[in-house]
């Protein structure tokens, strides 16, 4: 096996069970949510991490096969490209609805240190990757990581300063006005 490959099938090791702790992080954080918002959201961001430990799955079954990187991992898609914006929609909708309690803002803590802990891994990475497709995927698990994250905070913001929230859902309206 060629020394690139040993390093892609490590990384993917670490990238594997990082993802299958963030599946199961979101798993227990739906079952413990007191407020339908945030059950929502950690729904998707379970179903996101679902994604991909399946794409891992895949490249690492691959390489360790002897195949080299292939965009067969691209088959596997996340449902929101802009899960920040699917977050504040529902925020919008659900407005004064959503009672968050303590264990909804700690959970919302951990999702943001796991998340900003999969954005520095894959950065980490990414000068290591030799093959293109290789850099590919791991600017799409960067993208999509700082999706999550983005989410994260902004329902941490929804839910701890609602007025601020609101304050910077006009700010958006206003860009190039």
């Amino acid at each position: 096996m060629a020394q690139g490959s040993e390093r892609s099938l490590e990384m993917l090791a670490a990238a594997l069970e990082k993802e299958r702790r963030g599946h199961e992080f979101y798993k227990e954080a739906v079952e413990k949510c007191s407020n339908e918002l945030g059950k929502e959201i950690f729904r998707i961001l379970m179903a996101e991490e679902g994604v991909h430990v399946q794409r891992v799955r895949d490249i690492y079954g691959a390489l360790e096969s002897g195949k080299a990187w292939t965009s067969e991992w691209q088959k596997h898609r996340v449902v929101n490209e802009d899960l920040e914006k699917v977050c504040r929609e529902r925020a919008a909708r659900l407005g004064a609805m959503v009672k968050p309690d303590s264990g909804d803002l700690e959970a919302l803590d951990v999702g943001v240190g796991m998340e900003q802990a999969a954005i520095n891994f894959y950065l980490e990475q990414e000068p290591k990757a030799v093959d293109a497709l290789e850099k590919l995927f791991i600017t799409q698990m960067v993208a999509e990581e700082r999706s999550h994250l983005r989410a994260l905070e902004d329902l941490k913001l929804f839910f701890t300063n609602p007025e601020s929230w609101h304050t910077e859902m006009e700010r958006h309206g206003l860009d190039g006005a």
